[in-house]
């Protein structure tokens, strides 16, 4: 690998390569995340209250930020934390509605830590009222979280 040890950030058990050499840099993720640690994974998570009521009906921004709460309970009961995110994945209904995926990702996530990425617009998830569906993937240090 030619890139040099300054395009890497490096922040306790993880490593980011924002632009590789040969790829365009990215805008709102980071290319490459590695590390060395406990793997997590986190199923998707929609707009659902713990009673399983959906959230913020017909409103992009409020199932964000449901989505992001019920990320941080799930990571929480691995002993994980937002800091410890690698890769999220993003299902949409709208593409469109991206913007207020990220405005509530960046409420939880420091714009020099963010996790590589990918967005999908899907016909449908499983139920009609949600808007998006939101999965991680983290590494946890070992002996705990960041």
């Amino acid at each position: 690998m030619s890139t040099s040890h300054d395009e890497h950030a490096h922040h306790d058990h993880l490593t980011r390569v924002a632009a590789p050499e040969g790829v365009a840099p990215g805008t709102g993720y980071t290319h490459v995340v590695w590390g060395t640690g406990r793997f997590v994974a986190v199923s998707g998570q929609c707009a659902l209250d713990e009673h399983g009521k959906v959230v913020g009906e017909g409103d992009a921004e409020a199932q964000a930020r449901q989505v992001f709460e019920n990320l941080r309970h799930c990571l929480a009961a691995a002993g994980a934390t937002f800091d410890d995110v690698v890769k999220l994945t993003y299902f949409l209904t709208d593409i469109a509605d991206l913007s207020a995926v990220r405005t509530a990702r960046n409420a939880v996530i420091a714009p020099d830590r963010l996790p590589a990425s990918s967005a999908v617009q899907v016909s449908a998830l499983f139920r009609p009222e949600l808007l998006m569906e939101v999965e991680a993937f983290a590494i946890v240090p070992e002996g705990g979280g960041s």
